[in-house]
């Protein structure tokens, strides 16, 4: 007997669970915004540099996909607003350095502590190879994503360039 139409329900299951996880998260996350009085592409900038301490105008360019022109006036709102400091990189005065400032690295992670407690609780219940399998599952939708913003920005700069 086989499994197929199991495992073919299984994957569509998976997809539909996905695809209203993705809708949901950025649901959440425009709540998270508005709470913070940002918009959602100021938030993204703000949680990527959370991640990663400070990086280059192009840097958080890139990994928001938004144009070097959004992040200048994101950036340069984000710094009016306290959120960020900015410098001249020593090594390249044309790039500029923006760091979270961490007196107000708390207030952006207030609004997620309730449900990180809740997501924590919820993988405290599986066992560590569950939780190894999703960490790779993550990691490599990441790949994935990254790998299609790479072709959707190399495909629309062949369309402007033609």
């Amino acid at each position: 007997m086989s499994h197929e139409p199991d495992r073919a329900s299984a994957i569509a299951d998976l997809m539909r669970a996905g695809r209203e996880n993705s809708r949901l998260s950025m649901v959440f996350r425009y709540a998270i915004a508005e709470r913070l009085g940002l918009t959602v592409s100021d938030l993204e900038c703000l949680d990527f540099l959370a991640d990663v301490g400070s990086a280059t105008a192009g840097q958080v360019a890139e990994r928001t996909n938004l144009t070097t022109g959004a992040v200048t006036s994101v950036l340069r709102r984000l710094q009016q607003a306290g959120w960020v400091t900015t410098e001249r990189d020593p090594a390249d005065r044309r790039r500029v350095i923006v760091t979270l400032r961490p007196e107000r690295a708390a207030e952006l992670e207030r609004p997620y502590e309730r449900f990180a407690a809740r997501a924590k609780q919820l993988v405290e219940g599986y066992r560590v190879e569950e939780v190894m399998l999703l960490v790779r599952h993550f990691e490599r939708l990441q790949a994935m994503y990254l790998a299609e913003l790479d072709h959707l920005r190399s495909d629309e700069a062949a369309q402007h360039s033609a």
